[in-house]
């Protein structure tokens, strides 16, 4: 794992819970006893289960939403349930597609800091699809099928791009319960990006095959991220959970 630079977080960066009022300048983050992990395509809540037992090992109260990826405020609406459940400040975590979830629940005033992983991370109302066409396409695109308006990753470029550093029993086993997309999914807009007033928290995928590297670093700067770089596949939260749990306790306030 290498730390590529500890940003200053942006001005104005932390919307206190509840307060809605903003604390200018860099700052330490909340500390938090609650995590909530949302999934990205072609996984269900089940990929984080190496994060969830460290995370828990850790003291932490962990939930794993079940987002059922059929449009973003679908996927933001299972999210906010799941935040308004807990209590105190949390930790909101999105791999892949989710970092467009916890870009949009992430105003919640439950959340205290944000954490992308390999993620997106929209701005409000950014045409998310036509950046990231700026960015050379990659490889996983080939084995995406088509079934009733439905996408899912075929067994090869599942096992060969997307999940390309696990081993080969337990990528069959998250390929086995994938759950397929819409296939509007990704079209889709979100009405806030609370990376502008939430502390964040990026982990770029170096040898992703999924989401471009660069495109991922290009978003961590964006968002002023505090960032770290893994040399995984686009599952780093699998095959690089120690380094994902460390940088998620990071952003509770907890040292790894």
């Amino acid at each position: 794992m290498k730390h590529t630079s500890k940003l200053c977080l942006i001005a104005a960066s932390l919307l206190m819970l509840g307060t809605g009022a903003a604390v200018a300048g860099p700052i330490a983050p909340v500390k938090a006893n609650n995590v909530v992990l949302v999934h990205g395509s072609w996984a269900d809540g089940s990929s984080w289960a190496e994060v969830i037992t460290r995370l828990q090992a850790a003291g932490l109260h962990v939930t794993a939403v079940q987002n059922p990826l059929t449009s973003v405020a679908d996927d933001v609406a299972a999210t906010n349930r799941v935040l308004d459940q807990q209590d105190g400040p949390t930790v909101l975590v999105g791999h892949s597609y989710a970092g467009t979830v916890v870009s949009d629940a992430g105003v919640n005033p439950k959340v205290s800091s944000l954490v992308y992983v390999a993620a997106r991370a929209p701005d409000a109302g950014e045409d998310f699809v036509a950046l990231s066409a700026k960015f050379p396409t990659t490889p996983v695109r080939a084995g995406v099928v088509e079934h009733d308006g439905y996408l899912t990753l075929n067994q090869d470029a599942f096992l060969k791009y997307f999940a390309a550093d696990v081993p080969r029993a337990k990528a069959m086993e998250l390929y086995a319960v994938q759950q397929p997309i819409a296939k509007t999914l990704f079209s889709g807009r979100t009405v806030n990006a609370a990376w502008h007033t939430k502390p964040s928290w990026y982990a770029v995928s170096s040898n992703d095959q999924t989401i471009n590297p660069d495109f991922e670093r290009f978003l961590a700067k964006r968002m002023n991220a505090t960032t770290i770089e893994v040399p995984s596949s686009h599952l780093s939260l699998v095959s690089h959970a120690k380094e994902i749990t460390d940088l998620i306790l990071e952003a509770s306030g907890r040292q790894p």
